[in-house]
């Protein structure tokens, strides 16, 4: 007995999971066959904790062509258009390996893109560190960086936007989520199955090598000290390579010449064999003495889990092998005929013809067990909802502490990131890193693709279900104040040890908060990723539910930005403000803590402000549109005046306090300019969709001026804009 436990905990099965697997062969599995099963099986695989959540989840609209189940889901955009967009984690692999881990992740979302047919178009990301004052997060920082722009510049594909965050809880497990867009003819969307028994299972690309073996085992668990030891793990990329392998493919499936297609990505040729054949209800086997590898010595099942990049799985009919292979021979890339469909639902391993493992396909992909784990509500929920709010209501000195949140790690500029990534690459893209959205100019079309990501994690940490739905709207009001329509999101789930209980709570109630805000934002999930075991030494990262949110403009040139745009131009606050100074950057940077109630959000009044907005746009009414988020009013009008080279004066008054109005984190706002004789328009259309507004003042100028109940902060343009511009830049560049 104690041999066969060591066996099962080998490849990170449980002693249960092992009882499930014998009962469901009705046999012992074999070592080869464990492996496949480790790997399969686990969370970054089978989604086995997840997957009860994730059924909750809107997943149907006019709009949507592929949901959940495929490479990438696949959205509508009008004249047989369609987007093919999904976003995955490489948390793990970037916290041993920075560079490569996110590189890498870059790479893996692209493949997903191209495996449905589509061109990408666009990458961004959403990026997690610990505190700026390490020097081991200023080093993750700065290889994660550079890896998604080497990946991305060397791929010719613009990097449009993201964001970038820290908080103590991502000291020792960085998050590194990727995100991908492309478009693809309605018409010619391509699937991942193993359709047709006795038609060829061929490898495509790069040749198979030892790095990434069990790279989606290590996925699975948590980050501790001795993680440095696991470099074998975090696969090696080439972004050359694949630009070749992305040509190649896209040159097979435009000459019809492959019947399946599927990225090899965790877990390997395993994972994409067997889910192929698991899709079509049909068996295959692979020869792995057929793989073409890099170096030798690879016993079988490394063979069958490495996560070497660069790599596809093809399913072509026989005639069409020698076509398929002449194409990636023009290419410089290997193609090699290693199996063939059968039959009798089996997912086979051979070597030759000795048969290594043999395992039904649906075992391993839908049998995989599906856990609701205990939950808990955490101890802290309820305590941390009380929060002493005097140090930022009495401050007093209101420009000072502009100047200390415009500057702080995580309000100021991200320039020095997104400097680094080629934006215009490709000539489509209208608007630039650093607004409120990216948009990319649709071909032959007029049309505008409107793209963002976002995710208070501080909001989910404090209020799991609140936090989840204001990530939606936040993105979904992002794209909106581009004067884009949201139609659909991706997701990357990241938490911690789902084994918690009060981990497993704050997944639960952040999901449901997703899911409700998804369903009456009109904005369905096309798919996505979890990421569990998100802990360095037993401590967990704050609840990280990503949202990456995809919007359509009819008209390109209706588009909005951020920026104040003309001197006398007047300035309006659409939304209400509350006493929301708990769980906000301001209360942070004053305390160090974070607590309080999360401001409370109205979902009808988040799809209203999203239509006032569109309509807006359409009617050309609004000079400048802007999301008043982090940070609140202050920050926001600031990072309007930064943007438009231009100040304001403004004066209002209300019955919240001085550091509420400036500060405070309100719900479902933003910040508007337009011209005075469109006044009486902008007010109608904010009154037809039942929204509050307030007149502020008017643009002008080269410093801020803002006056609320007689409280003021007053200082020049160039002198709030340096911290802001250079403190981010400065803090990476120590050693």
């Amino acid at each position: 007995m104690t041999e066969r436990v060591d066996v099962w905990r080998e490849h990170g099965l449980t002693e249960n999971e092992y009882d499930l697997i014998v009962g469901l062969m009705k046999r012992e599995p074999n070592y080869d066959e464990l492996a496949l099963f480790g790997v399969m099986w686990s969370e970054h695989c089978s989604y086995k904790n997840s997957r009860a959540q994730l059924r909750k989840f809107p997943v149907k609209g006019p709009q949507v062509i592929q949901g959940p189940g495929e490479n990438a889901g696949v959205v509508s955009l009008g004249d047989g258009l369609g987007a093919a967009f999904k976003m995955e984690s490489h948390n793990h692999p970037s916290a041993i390996e920075p560079f490569q881990g996110a590189a890498t992740g870059v790479g893996g979302i692209i493949r997903d893109i191209f495996a449905m047919g589509a061109r990408p178009v666009a990458s961004l990301n959403s990026l997690r560190f610990g505190r700026l004052d390490s020097g081991r997060v200023r080093h993750l920082l700065r290889g994660v960086t550079a890896g998604i722009a080497h990946y991305g510049n060397c791929m010719g594909i613009p990097t449009v936007g993201g964001e970038v965050y820290f908080h103590p809880s991502y000291q020792g497990n960085p998050l590194v989520n990727a995100m991908c867009v492309g478009l693809v003819d309605e018409n010619k969307i391509f699937k991942g199955a193993a359709a047709g028994v006795g038609n060829i299972v061929m490898v495509v690309g790069a040749r198979t090598g030892r790095d990434g073996i069990k790279g989606a085992s290590f996925a699975s668990e948590e980050l501790n000290d001795d993680d440095p030891d696991k470099r074998p793990n975090v696969q090696v990329g080439d972004p050359f390579m694949e630009k070749l392998l992305l040509e190649a493919t896209l040159e097979i499936l435009e000459g019809g010449l492959a019947v399946g297609l599927q990225d090899l990505g965790a877990a390997g040729l395993t994972s994409s064999a067997s889910e192929m054949a698991g899709r079509a209800g049909n068996g295959l086997y692979i020869d792995i003495d057929k793989v073409p590898l890099r170096e030798e010595g690879l016993l079988p099942w490394e063979i069958m889990l490495s996560e070497s990049q660069e790599r596809m799985l093809l399913v072509a009919e026989p005639a069409k092998v020698g076509a398929i292979t002449a194409i990636f021979e023009k290419w410089d890339l290997t193609a090699a005929a290693i199996g063939e469909v059968t039959g009798d639902g089996h997912f086979t391993v051979r070597r030759g013809s000795k048969v290594l493992a043999s395992v039904p396909a649906g075992l391993l992909t839908d049998k995989a067990p599906v856990n609701i784990r205990p939950l808990a509500e955490p101890a802290y929920f309820r305590e941390k909802k009380k929060a002493d709010l005097s140090p930022a209501v009495n401050y007093g000195d209101w420009t000072g502490l502009l100047k200390k949140l415009l500057g702080s790690p995580n309000l100021c500029s991200r320039r020095w990131v997104y400097e680094q990534y080629d934006h215009m690459v490709g000539l489509n893209t209208v608007i630039r890193p650093g607004g409120d959205a990216a948009v990319l100019r649709l071909p032959d079309s007029g049309k505008g693709l409107a793209l963002a990501c976002d995710c208070n994690s501080r909001y989910v940490f404090l209020d799991p279900w609140r936090g989840g739905a204001i990530a939606v709207a936040e993105a979904a009001r992002n794209v909106a104040c581009v004067g884009a329509r949201p139609l659909a999101l991706t997701n990357c789930l990241n938490f911690g040890n789902p084994e918690n209980p009060e981990i497993y709570w704050q997944f639960v109630q952040a999901t449901d908060g997703l899911a409700a805000a998804a369903l009456r934002l009109g904005a369905p999930v096309t798919g996505g990723n979890v990421s569990f075991y998100n802990e360095y030494n037993g401590q967990a990262v704050y609840p990280t539910p990503t949202i990456g949110m995809v919007g359509l403009l009819e008209n390109i040139e209706d588009r909005l930005t951020s920026g104040f745009k003309k001197t006398d131009d007047l300035v309006m606050l659409v939304g209400e403000s509350g006493e929301d100074l708990g769980a906000s950057e301001v209360h942070f940077l004053l305390t160090g803590r974070d607590e309080g109630p999360v401001p409370y959000l109205d979902l009808d009044r988040a799809a209203r402000l999203n239509d006032f907005l569109t309509e807006a746009a359409r009617a050309r009414l609004l000079n400048s549109a802007h999301d008043c988020a982090e940070g609140g009013l202050a920050v926001t009008l600031c990072e309007s005046a930064f943007a438009g080279g231009l100040g304001a004066a403004l004066k209002w008054a209300g019955d919240i306090s001085a550091a509420a109005a400036f500060f405070g984190e309100s719900q479902s706002r933003v910040v508007v300019s337009f011209s005075p004789d469109r006044a009486a328009r902008v007010e109608e259309l904010a009154k037809k969709h039942d929204l509050p507004f307030t007149a502020l003042g008017r643009v002008g100028g080269r410093k801020i001026s803002l006056n609320y109940n007689g409280e003021m902060i007053e200082a020049g343009l160039d002198e709030l804009f340096g911290p802001w511009e250079n403190n981010l830049a400065e803090a990476v560049q120590l050693p």
